[in-house]
Order: C-alpha cells, then structure tokens, then sequence
C-alpha cells in the first residue's frame, strides 16, 4: 500500500490553468464518488479551491500516480501536455510532506495564510460524509491537523498573519500611498472579502460599499462595518463613486466588463480607479486594464506583495520545515508498523493453523489420553508457537521502529509464503473446507 498525491497550484501553473480547473471542479461530494470507483483507489482525499487542487489517496504498492493525473487532466480539460506541465505527483513520504507544508501554509501564495487549514479540515469532513476515508486516510489527517498547530504554535510564521487580502490593500497603499479619504467598493461577501474590509478600515479608507448577489449577506458585511450595501446590480453606479474596487466573487463570468469601467472613468472625470481582482475564475474584464487611469491587478500580480510578505518570514519557515521533517519521519515509523502489524498477525495465524492440522490428524491418538492430559498437549503446542515466535516478533517490531521494517516484512512473507495463503485468482472466494 501507499500513498499518492496529484496537485495544481499557484507555482505549478498560471492562472488561465487555474481557473479552468476551478470552475472544473464542482461538487467534491461528486468528484469523491468519481475517484473513489477508480480501480485502484481505496481512500481518497480530494481538496479544490480558488488557487489549487489536491487529490491524497490510498491505492496499492503497485500503482501510480498516472490514473489520478489522468482524472484530473479529464477533469479541468487538460491537453496531454499540459497535463505533463502543469499537474505535479507525490508518493508516500513526499505526498505527506506536501500535505504537511499545505495544511501549515508553507505552501500558500501567502506564507503562512491560515485560510488553507480551515479548507483542508472541510475537504477531510467532505471525504468523512462520504465514506471516502479509512484507517491510512483518517491517521495521515489528523496528524497533518497536529503539524499545522504545532507550527503555528512554535514558531511565528502565522505572527501579524497575512491572506491575499491584505496583499491587495498593500499593493493599493503602494498606488495611492495613503488609503485615507478612499471610497472601496467590495464586491462579494465571503471570507476573502470580509478580510479586505478589514484590512482597508485599518488602514484608513473613508467609506466602504458592499455588493453582493445575495442582499442579505451585503447588508449584514456593510453594517458590520459601518458601511453601504449596493445592489448588485447597482455595480455600475458604485464604481463612479469608489476609488478602489477589491472583488472575490465565486461568479464564473466577469461581473465588471470594460464598458461598466469605461462609464463609470468618464462621470468620474478620468479620477484615477484602481482594480483588483482576487478572484479565480477572474471577476473582472482584463481589457478594463487597458483604460487610461485605470490600474488593474490579479491574483498574479499580487506575487510582488506576496514576496515581501515572504521574506519577513522565512527564518520561522526554517524552523516550520524542520518540524516538518521530524513529523514525517513520524508518520513513516507509524506507517512502516501497518505492514508489520498484519505480517504478525499472519504469521502467527500459519503457525496456529499449522499446530490445529496436526492436532486434527492426531485425534485418534489423543482419544486415548485423559481429558487433563489433552489439555496439557495443546497447551505445550501453544506454548511452542509463542516461543517460537517471540524472537521474529520482536525482530520485526524494532526494525519497524527504526524505519527499516519493510526488507524483513518481505523476507518473513517469502520464508512462510504468507502471501500464497491469501492469493487468489481474481473472483474465486477462499475456501472454507481442505
């Protein structure tokens, strides 16, 4: 058995890419059900969001990671060469690694965001309702949960923590130098949006407009913050009035286009409008850039922010990876016992089978013995196998300890041919006779 990992991320492909895969992505109660029926699949994780997508399963030693490479290239449209390109695969110690550094934000846009870890635990609980997990699945994510806490507990790599929000407000404090006096208007009333506004009043703007396609959910931000819902379909006006537009909407077509900007640039005398759109799939026309006055920025732009952001931080990165690579070495000692533990049980189970065979064949003579003399027989059987048995056990189990397990896992299944007792032509059942 072991663990594979396919992914797509910020650094592994542009934003076109992404939001292919984004809008691809659908319902993951769907896409767990897809995956979980491909042959080889036994547990599987499958996590998407705005800037990436993860799928984590338990498939046998034997397979790779192509069949999941294939899923999700079929899955965001992916040529086979951008499939090659763009998607990145893990086995085993580095698939957990990776899963390490993602749920401890190491991974993110924005080193040490804490969104991510929020959305792997909901990707977890996804997999949970629909039974996608198991014993390999349910051990590597609560311990991946027990990683990122310990990182964010021992070291400062989530202190004065950042999102892509707050990028994108230091990268309007870099256009106007000082956002007080400003007029924002947030388009969309989620978590990134929300973390905008926040950010913004702390940094002085002046007023807040909020739209959203649920009215209810624009007014209760706005009032949250003392600001004004617009209706949604009042962006238009709005933007005449704001001097910074932040959207991060999960709309998948533009809900700001060129001729919105153009119109709202002429009422506003050509006053300079600066766009950011942290959106995938993108909220706003990209030609709205090519307006005079008009500055506009995506998520991709918003890596400049990001670096400076990252560099303030990597010393504690430094001491998040080293936790990291203490708990991988963790979580391979645990994961090398999953083969010792049933190579034991096996063993242990022939031996026994071995003892009842040839107690089986010795009835007759045993019927002439006492019923107290019988007894004492199969007790001087059973003690035989224990003692037989104490050394390999206890050989296995500290050699797994030490992470070198596996070669005499292999070596004891050859020497006592435990894996002919358990294979069998595909469809046949196991007797029950002999």
């Amino acid at each position: 058995m072991k663990l594979v990992l396919v992914g797509m991320n910020h650094q592994s492909a542009p934003l076109e890419v992404r939001e292919r895969m984004a809008l691809a992505c659908g319902d993951a109660r769907t896409s767990l059900r897809e995956i979980v029926l491909l042959p080889d699949v036994r547990e599987v994780l499958y996590l998407c969001t705005c800037n990436r997508i993860e799928i984590l399963a338990h498939v046998p030693a034997s397979a790779d990671a192509g069949f999941l490479r294939a899923f999700a290239a079929a899955q965001g449209g992916l040529s086979e060469k951008e499939a090659a390109d763009f998607l990145y695969a893990r086995e085993n110690d580095e698939a957990v690694r990776h899963l390490f550094r993602v749920a401890a934000g190491i991974d993110s846009l924005v080193m040490g965001e804490p969104q991510i870890l929020g959305q792997v635990k909901e990707a977890y609980r996804q997999a949970v309702r629909s039974r996608t997990n198991g014993i390999l699945l349910n051990k590597t994510m609560h311990h991946t949960f027990r990683v990122a806490k310990r990182i964010r507990t021992e070291t400062g790599i989530a202190d004065n923590a950042v999102s892509v929000s707050f990028a994108a407000v230091e990268l309007a404090k870099k256009i106007f130098g000082d956002l007080g006096g400003k007029t924002v208007l947030v388009v969309g009333a989620g978590e990134m949006a929300e973390l905008a506004a926040r950010h913004l009043i702390a940094n002085g703007a002046a007023r807040i407009l909020v739209s959203n396609r649920t009215p209810e959910r624009a007014a209760a931000l706005a009032k949250s913050f003392g600001g004004t819902a617009v209706p949604f379909a009042e962006i238009g006006r709005a933007l005449q009035e704001a001097d910074i537009v932040i959207s991060s909407t999960g709309a998948s077509g533009f809900v700001i286009n060129v001729e919105m900007v153009a119109a709202a640039l002429y009422r506003k005398k050509n006053r300079l409008l600066f766009l950011i759109d942290i959106a995938v799939p993108r909220d706003i026309e990209p030609n709205a850039g090519d307006i005079d006055n008009v500055y506009l920025y995506n998520i991709d732009h918003l890596q400049e922010v990001v670096d400076e952001n990252r560099a303030s931080r990597m010393r504690e990165a430094v001491r998040a990876e080293a936790i990291i690579e203490e708990e991988v070495g963790r979580f391979r000692a645990w994961f090398d016992a999953l083969d010792v533990v049933p190579t034991i049980v096996a063993l242990r189970e022939k031996l026994e089978g071995v003892a009842q065979g040839e107690l089986k064949d010795a009835t007759a003579w045993l019927a002439g013995l006492k019923e107290e003399d019988r007894r004492r027989v199969e007790y001087l059987a059973t003690a035989m196998i224990n003692k037989i048995l104490h050394d390999p056990i206890t050989a296995l189990k500290d050699e797994s300890a030490d992470g070198g397990g596996l070669p005499y896992v292999a070596a004891v299944r050859r020497l006592f041919g435990l894996d002919r007792e358990t294979q069998k032509p595909e469809g046949e059942t196991p007797s029950t006779g002999h």
